[in-house]
């Protein structure tokens, strides 16, 4: 009972916070609300912005001038990004850490509630898995 009552409660806070939650992120970072927010490891960058929706880096596609070989006038988000990761104090050698993809459940809803929730953390069927020994 206490599980269902607690799921019950995190939706209802997650319809309350989702559309302030959208309207800051996507006005200071031009969110695209995926569900498990990497902002802080990406130098406050979102990496869904990237045309590729690339989200451990940049492509082999990145121009000489830093730009994106999709939207040539765009500049790339991984050179923006590592920008400035470089600027932040806490979170800096945190662009180096791979991410898991992003779980297709949880786009496009509230990543406050599922960081608090622990949603965010579920891992995608075969993300982490040891391969096996061979014989």
């Amino acid at each position: 009972m206490y599980n269902q009552s607690r799921r019950h409660g995190a939706e209802r806070l997650a319809r309350w916070l989702y559309a302030p939650e959208e309207f800051s992120k996507r006005l200071i970072f031009d969110c695209r609300m995926c569900g498990q927010c990497i902002l802080h490891s990406t130098g406050m960058t979102c990496p869904m912005t990237c045309p590729k929706n690339l989200r451990n880096g940049p492509c082999g596609g990145v121009r000489a001038n830093g730009h994106c070989e999709i939207k040539p006038e765009m500049r790339c988000i991984w050179v923006d990004a590592y920008d400035r990761a470089q600027m932040m104090t806490t979170y800096k050698d945190e662009l180096h850490v791979v991410q898991p993809p992003v779980d297709s459940r949880l786009t496009k809803s509230s990543a406050w509630v599922n960081l608090m929730t622990g949603a965010d953390k579920v891992d995608v069927a075969g993300w982490g898995d040891k391969p096996k020994a061979e014989a």
